[in-house]
């Protein structure tokens, strides 16, 4: 059974287009931490804004040099993690541990219960001098189509030649992407893309019943819509298929959606 009510029902769904500007985000900034959150995150609840198709999570975090999340629990969620700059040091109960930079993508598997923390302490394990740079990336959470499954944790280098042809399946459970240069998650109507684009260069966004659309970096114009800069996001349904062109050096990343958060009508 899955951890949350999941509908398939997408059949009657009209197309659509709603625009997220980042300087409307709710936000969180204490000493260490800068976060940006695309839905309902904490204590910021906003009741019309709490998950689009199956993507609950779309936090932009920045975190400074030698802080961090320290360690706390998750449960049945899907939680990827994409680095823009600098290193993320990811530690959890299930004895996975890795650095995180840009070009890794990471996916931890919450199951039936994970303790992890998250600092930006790379230094610790390298024995290297401590630097000053903060860590920028976004945190992603998806539901799973099955609760209480056994935790889990992958990481994979996805090259930089992959990520300028064009749009790359990052994290997905989707059968058509068996075999691709894409970590897995426990949720099959759904795969995170990524696609780093120069000036002009353009993607052709997937046809699905939800797609969400976040410009991590630069800014790109949206067919049929406009301009998005930096910490923008599109939420499309009934999606066939929108041009995405970036209009100065840009990456974005797109969910693809077959399946959305509730009960069936």
């Amino acid at each position: 059974m899955p951890a949350y009510p999941i509908s398939k029902s997408v059949a009657s769904l009209a197309p659509a287009v709603e625009l997220r500007r980042a300087e409307d985000r709710a936000r969180t900034k204490i000493s260490w931490l800068d976060s940006k959150h695309s839905f309902s995150f904490g204590r910021h609840y906003d009741a019309a804004n709490t998950h689009f198709g199956l993507l609950l999570v779309n936090n932009d975090d920045t975190v400074r040099p030698g802080a961090g999340f320290e360690t706390h629990p998750h449960e049945d969620m899907e939680i990827v993690t994409w680095v823009l700059r600098g290193a993320l040091v990811h530690q959890d109960s299930e004895g996975h541990s890795g650095v995180i930079y840009p070009g890794l993508a990471q996916r931890m598997s919450a199951g039936r219960g994970i303790l992890h923390s998250e600092k930006n302490d790379a230094w610790r394990l390298t024995g290297d001098a401590p630097h000053d740079a903060p860590v920028h990336f976004i945190q992603m959470w998806v539901v799973p189509d099955e609760a209480r499954i056994d935790p889990g944790y992958e990481q994979l280098e996805i090259g930089d030649e992959l990520l300028r042809g064009g749009l790359v399946p990052v994290a997905s459970g989707m059968a058509r992407h068996d075999g691709a240069a894409a970590i897995r998650i426990k949720q099959k109507d759904a795969a995170l893309h990524a696609a780093r684009l120069e000036p002009n260069a353009s993607v052709t966004l997937p046809a699905a019943p939800y797609i969400h659309l976040f410009v991590a970096l630069g800014a790109v114009e949206l067919e049929g819509v406009g301009r998005l800069a930096a910490g923008d996001s599109a939420r499309l349904t009934a999606s066939d298929g929108r041009l995405v062109t970036a209009s100065e050096p840009a990456e974005i990343l797109v969910w693809e959606m077959h399946a959305r958060l509730g009960f069936d009508a």
